[in-house]
């Protein structure tokens, strides 16, 4: 999320009744989730496993739980809840504003797109040509679709990231304040639903096709001309890069990357990152041809036990 108005370090650090550490007059020009900072951004962290990601990121504000050396060029804001805290800025400089009409407020619609009855467009949503949004589809805040974007019956784009603090007292989501950019000539079925970024947008590239019943997470960028099948579930902060075919009900851990032109088989489970070009199958997946021979020698072990 960029700030309208850049921030100083002191003003930031008033709004949330904390210290800090650097010129008081470094600016912040956004506030973002690790995985989409860059510079001039502030970023949180509260676990010392991360503290070197956080410092070493292209974030130049951090918001930490105690004082550690600064980096060259950077600045500290030191916090005893930084998710807390970095709540309580999102949501200073994005509050939530509820919604009582069909089209919210801000919104660019094209006057050739092509909506529906029951459809609903939250505030500051941007709409190009020749766009087609069918009966019930949701698009939620600060979503962008660019030109001939289809969007299949009673999906939701832009519904909260999927982010949570594990406390005591139970789960707290942070707020979310991104959105969701779709390209152009992007297809998506029904019954979809596409989260919205944390602070940064979640991205689907030019000419992809997506399947009904997908689901993809927080801050995942997809790349050009995909293909989704049905079921497939996509969790937060994944890069697919583009011309990656992924064949119906495929999971995704988070923070994955795969490469362009890969091809995952129906069913598979992938939870590290996949090199482009080849095909994978399985839960772990791996490339198709070894899964195979795997398999086939397991289909072969009762009869090597039954001859022991």
């Amino acid at each position: 999320m960029k700030l309208k108005n850049p921030q100083t370090l002191k003003e930031i650090a008033a709004l949330i009744d904390c210290s800090f550490v650097g010129d008081e007059n470094h600016l912040v020009t956004g506030i973002n989730e690790i995985h989409m900072v860059e510079t001039g951004d502030l970023v949180f962290v509260d676990h010392p496993k991360y503290y070197q990601k956080a410092l070493n990121c292209a974030a130049t504000t951090i918001l930490i739980d105690q004082e550690v050396e600064c980096p060259a060029g950077k600045a500290l804001i030191i916090s005893q809840a930084p998710f807390d805290d970095y709540n309580r800025l999102t949501r200073h400089f994005s509050p939530f504003k509820s919604q009582t009409t069909p089209i919210g407020e801000e919104c660019q619609i094209d006057s050739s797109a092509l909506i529906y009855p029951n459809v609903f467009i939250g505030h500051r949503v941007k709409i190009g040509k020749n766009v087609t949004l069918h009966p019930g589809v949701c698009i939620m805040d600060d979503s962008i679709l660019e030109d001939n974007v289809v969007i299949g019956p009673n999906t939701v784009i832009g519904h909260y990231a999927f982010y949570y603090k594990k406390k005591t007292t139970g789960f707290d989501r942070m707020h979310s304040c991104g959105g969701v950019h779709i390209h152009k000539n992007v297809e998506i079925g029904a019954l979809c639903t596409i989260d919205s970024g944390v602070s940064g947008m979640t991205t689907i590239g030019e000419g992809t096709k997506i399947d009904n019943q997908v689901h993809i997470g927080h801050d995942t960028v997809v790349g050009k001309h995909c293909l989704m099948a049905a079921n497939v579930g996509i969790a937060g902060c994944v890069r697919i890069e583009d011309k990656v075919t992924l064949w119906g009900q495929v999971g995704c851990a988070s923070d994955v990357t795969l490469g362009e032109g890969a091809i995952i088989l129906a069913q598979s489970g992938i939870s590290k990152d996949l090199e482009g070009g080849k095909t994978y199958f399985g839960s772990p997946c791996a490339e198709v041809k070894s899964k195979f021979r795997e398999m086939a020698a397991l289909r072969r072990l009762p009869d090597i036990l039954d001859k022991l």
